[in-house]
């Protein structure tokens, strides 16, 4: 689900974003361009869409399918170890800045 469908659908969201410009791989690859977004149920915190563009979104969507098709929660995901480097820590980091925890991300307005 998009955030605004899940809006539309009554459920209260909160979502994480992470760009790929702040992946070492990304850069290591000359492909900064794109992002992960993780939209989770705010009182379950179940992921209930992802949002992945750029490069290799294709291998990254399985980590997203495979989430959502065992109702994995973010907390889930953050606890999930991701090898160093690799474009996969996008996917950690979206999770971590779902919780305001992400080391690269901005700080959340309150």
């Amino acid at each position: 689900m998009t955030e605004a469908a899940a809006k539309e659908a009554g459920i209260e969201v909160k979502t994480g974003k992470f760009m790929f410009m702040g992946n070492g791989r990304a850069h290591a690859l000359g492909e900064t361009d794109g992002m992960v977004k993780i939209v989770g149920d705010a009182k379950t915190d179940e992921i209930i869409g992802v949002h992945i563009m750029g490069h290799e979104a294709g291998e990254l969507i399985a980590t997203a399918a495979l989430a959502m098709s065992m109702e994995a929660t973010v907390e889930e995901i953050v606890n999930t170890i991701h090898t160093h480097p690799t474009l996969s820590e996008v996917m950690l980091e979206a999770a971590e800045d779902y919780y305001g925890m992400g080391i690269h991300s901005k700080p959340k307005k309150k």
